[in-house]
């Protein structure tokens, strides 16, 4: 693990200036040590426990992103757990959400809360565990402050070889989103959208180290490849937003929920999924 534990102080972790404007200018930046060992070792008993069905995630919000829902769970990709804090509520405000926080709100200003929480873990030797290139605002509603804070926090390792996160700089920057399209047959079937790489656009893998974070902002295109090795890819990822936002989507009906049914899905999409 990376040791950063002179930028930690309780709850706070800090972001160095070269951070934030790499962040403002790329739209995405790698945090080093943001968890300890011991911080990430807690919380990877229950994440496991949620892996193994030990903690009760009902409907599509324990799914696999890689393909349809048709899948039996031993056969999933990439095992999805949406809500997590939902579902697990010892979880709710723990050492991660809150060194989170301070980090969005250096990146992103006041007024930052946070909007979903998600596990993502791609299985051993899985290589279509992949996620397409996307921006996140793809799947949100239009909203007039879109500030966003992505943080994704590596339980394992993250390499090249195991699917780590991949960006395409400055595609934040761009006047317009790319045309996205769904991944598998329709939306009904799988949720994750994508888009195409240009010619021109540069992709640049971030292995990472457990217990490190990138974070990155609503309109970036990033993505990650499959899983080609014998263990685990998993993935702890906080979306925070601005509270106006999350009270508009709230006000919409909209959740970040896999189990969210009717008119408010076919109007707007569902969640961001980052990875």
């Amino acid at each position: 693990m990376s040791n950063s534990d002179d930028r930690i102080a309780g709850d706070s972790y800090t972001v160095t200036a070269e951070e934030k404007a790499h962040f403002i200018e790329h739209g995405y930046v790698h945090l080093r040590g943001v968890l300890t060992e011991e911080e990430v070792a807690e919380l990877e008993v229950d994440y496991d426990r949620f892996l193994r069905r030990e903690i009760d995630v009902p409907g599509k919000d324990f799914c696999d992103m890689a393909g349809d829902y048709g899948r039996e769970p031993g056969d999933y990709s990439i095992v999805n757990v949406m809500l997590p804090r939902r579902y697990h509520r010892s979880w709710q405000d723990n050492v991660y959400e809150r060194r989170a926080a301070s980090i969005a709100r250096q990146l992103c200003g006041e007024g930052m809360t946070l909007d979903y929480d998600q596990l993502l873990a791609k299985q051993p030797f899985k290589e279509d565990a992949v996620f397409a290139w996307h921006q996140d605002m793809a799947y949100w509603p239009e909203t007039p402050d879109t500030r966003t804070a992505t943080t994704w926090m590596a339980v394992d390792d993250s390499s090249v070889d195991n699917g780590c996160m991949r960006f395409v700089p400055a595609t934040n920057h761009e006047t317009s989103l790319r045309p996205h399209v769904a991944q598998f047959g329709d939306r009904g079937e799988s949720h994750a959208l994508g888009t195409d790489l240009r010619d021109d656009d540069e992709v640049i893998p971030v292995p990472i180290s457990r217990g490190d974070i990138t974070v990155h902002n609503e309109r970036v295109m990033h993505g990650s490849g499959g899983n080609h090795t014998d263990g685990f890819r998993r993935a702890y990822i906080l979306a925070f937003r601005s509270e106006d936002t999350v009270k508009i989507e709230r006000e919409l009906g909209f959740t970040h929920s896999h189990n969210d049914e009717g008119d408010v899905l076919d109007a707007v999409g569902v969640e961001g999924q980052t990875r």
